[in-house]
Order: structure tokens, then C-alpha cells, then sequence
């Protein structure tokens, strides 16, 4: 597995990591078992860097991953997140940046992870109502402390990030970024490699989408939230399944799946990008890595931009009240 470097830390993490979520809700029924399994299978292929978050499955998703590295926690980057509270039935209670919030939640992860020390520690949803510079105050504290080795935001403005950055370094944003999500393009990108901050792309796949397994919106379980997505739903799905056609087609020219030239268009999108596509499949975990060894030419960048150019998706990427949590 090629590596990459982890922002500033002198830290090197898999070109591909690994994101949980998907193995404990939102998207149909999962295995505890089979995915502990999987996360040792990816650990066996040479991914090191696994993002979880203490809202997935309202805290059951770091439990699951804790107890994947249970006797395999050496080498693994592991990165957790705050800030979207959740009750104990799942709702959704608001953003919480407090400094107060902070300590308690990475104490309650450090708890169910079953770690002494959170690798990177994101603020998940930035809090309107707390400036940055108390939050992430409050973060760089628990660095300080020997909780946290190093801190990330989620979704930040780029005004928010620099911000944050003066009050500590801020190793990692992470933000969605994928052929029908390009809008980290126009500022974050030139501003993380400005501070030295590494861009972790979530949803390169579209949530599943750019692979061309999902050719309708039936094909997905009756409790998965992909189906609240605007892009998911009515004439928005047909309109987009028009590049899923087209990544299809020029995935069949160069030999590879169209999952994997998504992926590989965004590793070759800029040195300090880091995707961390999801899976619950063996077969497609392998199909993922793999996409770490395909090589793009420009003439390859040239045709995909042409095929997805910024802006060319229909629909928002989240339904309209979770958008307005985004870039703040």
C-alpha cells in the first residue's frame, strides 16, 4: 500500500483509508462480526488509517472499531470525531463546541474505542454559537494532555480554518470530495497545502453511487438514508446516472472499475488528499485498494473533468437543514 503523509506530523498514512460509518447505520443492515473481520482484512492489506465518529450508531461504531483493535492497535491512525450530539434513541439534539462538551466527549470515546489516545481528533460540525478559537482551545488541550496526538476540523470554511490553525496546528480537514462534490476545489485544496494541513475526502464514491451499483433508488434497503439525499431521488438520480454511465465506459478503456478510477482521479487530484471510501464487502475493500496503483494521465484528468465538471451534479449533497451545518 502507498502511503502519504499525515499534514505536519511526520506521520505516514495508506494512500486509501478506511471509513466505518457504514458498519453500524445509515446504509441497511451490517455484521458486527463480519466487520470486525473486514477491518483486520484491511489492516492485513496494508490500510492503516480508519475514521469512526462518536455519532455513528450514537457511539456503537467506535465500539465496533475498538474492538477490531483490540490486539492490532499498533501502527493504526485512528481518527474519531465531536460536535454532533445525538440522543440515546438517535435523534439528532444539535452541534456542541463547548469547551466543556469537548473534554467529555473524547473521554467517552477513549472509553468505547478502548484506547489510551485518540490518533486525530476532528470537531465534526462546526458550532455557530462557540468561536473556533475555544474549541479547538479546548482540543489542543487535550494534545497537551496525552488524549489526542493530533487535531482535524470537518467541513470548515476556509476563514474557519485558518482561524483554528493559529490556535493550533490543525493536521487534517475533512471534508466530502468526489467527482460529484468538487467544490473543496475552488479554496480548500490550495489552502491546506498553504498550512500544511492534509485533505481527507469522505464519500469519494458518492456514497456509493459513482461505483454503478446502485441503478435505482429501489436497490437500496427501506431504512437506508441514502434515499432522503436529494441526489438520490426522482429525475435528480436519472440526471446523475448519466456519469455513472459515463465513468462506466471510460473505467472499461483503461481496465479498471469505475469505483476505482473515482478513487484514483482523487489521489491524483493533489499530493496531500487522503479518500477514505467505506465498504462492508471484502471484494469491494480489495477493488479499493487496488485503486491505489492506478496511475492517471493528464489526458485521463482531462476526460473525467469534462465527463463531471464542477457544479454537474443535480441536487444538494445533503437534505437542505444538514446543508446548513456545512462550511461554517
Amino acid at each position: 500500500m502507498k502511503q502519504r503523509q499525515l499534514g505536519q506530523s511526520g506521520i505516514k498514512v495508506s494512500a486509501i483509508g478506511l471509513g466505518c460509518m457504514g458498519m453500524s447505520e445509515f446504509y441497511g443492515s451490517s455484521d458486527d462480526r463480519r466487520s470486525v473481520e473486514l477491518i483486520h482484512q484491511a489492516l492485513d492489506l496494508g490500510v492503516n488509517f480508519l475514521d469512526t465518529a462518536d455519532m455513528y450508531g450514537v457511539g456503537a461504531n467506535e465500539k465496533l472499531v475498538g474492538s477490531a483493535l483490540e490486539r492490532r492497535r499498533e501502527g493504526v491512525v485512528l481518527a474519531t470525531k465531536f460536535g454532533n450530539v445525538r440522543g440515546p434513541k438517535g435523534e439528532f439534539l444539535g452541534v456542541n463546541g463547548r469547551p466543556e462538551y469537548v473534554r467529555d466527549a473524547c473521554e467517552a470515546s477513549l472509553k468505547r474505542l478502548g484506547v489510551e489516545t485518540i490518533d486525530l481528533y476532528y470537531q465534526h460540525r462546526i458550532d455557530p454559537e462557540v468561536p473556533i478559537e475555544d474549541t479547538v482551545g479546548a482540543m489542543a488541550d487535550l494534545v497537551s494532555e496525552g488524549k489526542v496526538r493530533y487535531l482535524g476540523l470537518s467541513e470548515a470554511h476556509p476563514d474557519t480554518l485558518r482561524r483554528a490553525h493559529r490556535v493550533h496546528p490543525i493536521t487534517a480537514l475533512q471534508t466530502e470530495y468526489s467527482l460529484w462534490s468538487r467544490e473543496p476545489e475552488e479554496e480548500l485544496f490550495g489552502l491546506c497545502r498553504e498550512l500544511g494541513v492534509t485533505f481527507v475526502a469522505y464519500s469519494p464514491l458518492g456514497r456509493g453511487f459513482l461505483t454503478g451499483a446502485i441503478q435505482s433508488p429501489d436497490d437500496l434497503e427501506e431504512d437506508d438514508r441514502r434515499r432522503m439525499f436529494p441526489r438520490f431521488q426522482e429525475e435528480n438520480f436519472g440526471k446523475n446516472f448519466e456519469l455513472v454511465r459515463a465513468v462506466e465506459a471510460m473505467a472499461s478503456d483503461r481496465g479498471c472499475t469505475p469505483a476505482q478510477l473515482a478513487l484514483a482521479w482523487t489521489l491524483a487530484k493533489t499530493p496531500n488528499l487522503v479518500p477514505i471510501p467505506g465498504t462492508r464487502h471484502l471484494e469491494r475493500l480489495k477493488e479499493n485498494v487496488a485503486a491505489a496503483d492506478i496511475e492517471l494521465s493528464q489526458a485521463d484528468l482531462d476526460r473525467l473533468d469534462a465527463i463531471a465538471p464542477p457544479g454537474f451534479a443535480s441536487g444538494l449533497r445533503y437534505p437542505e437543514q444538514a446543508m446548513k451545518a456545512l462550511n461554517r
